[in-house]
């Protein structure tokens, strides 16, 4: 079953590098360029602050002409209307589950997806597609186009509190952290800090790349962890995640538990459910063996149907039965519906309706170097 299903799925090719990212719309960047206007640390700070808090440059008690040197105060205008180009809302997508699914459109015109949560939570998005090619994701078939810069992730947050208040960020868009992880570092960073949110409500999501072990430690802000994992055998995970590093489930497991112990935040590892793939009892007795008494807990996602590709969603009734047995062995296990299936939103489908995907995967080399 599950050899069918893969050798059916979307063949993946080489496609040319993604275009260099615009350093204009860097959070260090804007930092450079406010020091050019003759900002301080404390004015500097400010205006990150308000802009990464969706609020205006003129809030306060104090007039803007009685603390800000001149240059900035005359440019702040066009400054703010940088900011606000970097993410425009396309259109919005509202589902019963009370999240809602935005295409955000960038300054070049590229599109990413992001996801308003329930309780005031929000997915965003790091790559416009993504060089994994992870077979049942539609972001996945579209290949990498482009790297999303620091400022254009923040400006992402930035939209969504427009709309309803956020307090938790994760990075599970389009893209693979990893592959833009200084940029994705810079993000969290000023999120962290001058963006109000708390550090253990910062998710990474990562498909197990050993570069963010080795860079998180290092944070001043370090995110909560989430490693996908999909499977326990690590034949079929080369299938499933074509493009992955090749780390053992065990591996990645490993390097997790030592995040987490070091860090105090559980790792969430992920799970797509795929009828006839990855839930077989050999799976579960996988899991048991790789996760009871780790610090973390398994999210375990039924596969959002995407059109075009040949992999089946259990029903939910199966997927509670398989939470319960894991749970019952001593892995926590929490079973979560993909946000927003009911407008068909998932998995890069919103940026697939809106363009026309290239079909053709980048090589993981080209972005990991």
């Amino acid at each position: 079953m599950a050899a069918r299903a893969l050798a059916e799925g979307p063949a993946v090719t080489p496609v040319c590098p993604p275009r260099p990212d615009n350093e204009r719309m860097r959070i260090e960047t804007l930092r450079e360029r406010l020091r050019a206007l003759g900002a301080g640390p404390r004015h500097e700070n400010r205006v990150l602050r308000l802009w990464s808090q969706a609020l205006p440059q003129d809030k306060g008690p104090r007039r803007l002409q009685d603390f800000m040197p001149r240059a900035l105060l005359a440019e702040l205008p066009r400054i703010e209307a940088d900011l606000a180009a970097l993410a425009r809302l396309q259109s919005a997508h509202p589902a019963q589950d009370g999240s809602e699914r935005l295409l955000v459109e960038l300054a070049d015109g590229q599109a990413v997806e992001s996801v308003l949560l329930p309780r005031e939570g929000l997915c965003i998005s790091s790559q416009v597609g993504c060089a994994v090619g992870c077979v049942f994701c539609m972001t996945g078939r579209e290949g990498l186009v482009r790297h999303v810069t620091s400022g254009e992730m923040v400006a992402q947050v930035v939209l969504a509190r427009q709309r309803r208040p956020v307090r938790k960020v994760v990075f599970m868009g389009m893209g693979e952290p990893a592959h833009n992880l200084e940029q994705v570092l810079e993000a969290i960073d000023l999120l962290g800090t001058w963006g109000n949110i708390g550090h253990k409500s910062l998710v990474l999501s990562t498909v197990g790349d050993p570069r963010v072990f080795e860079a998180l430690p290092q944070q001043r802000v370090r995110p909560a962890l989430a490693l996908s994992l999909h499977t326990t055998r690590a034949d079929l995970r080369a299938e499933l995640l074509p493009r992955a590093p090749r780390l053992t489930p065990e591996d990645i497991v490993d390097a997790g538990e030592r995040y987490a112990r070091e860090s105090g935040y559980p790792i969430q590892y992920q799970w797509t459910l795929i009828e006839g793939i990855n839930d077989s009892q050999a799976e579960l007795d996988g899991i048991v063996r790789l996760l009871k008494g780790k610090f973390g807990v398994l999210n375990m996602i039924p596969f959002n149907e995407v059109d075009g590709l040949n992999f089946r969603r259990p029903s939910w009734e199966r997927a509670a039965e398989i939470a319960r047995h894991l749970h019952r062995r001593g892995v926590l296990t929490k079973l979560r519906q993909s946000a927003g299936q009911d407008v068909e939103g998932g998995c890069g489908q919103l940026r697939a309706r809106a363009t026309r995907p290239s079909g053709r995967v980048i090589p993981l080399q080209a972005v990991a170097g």
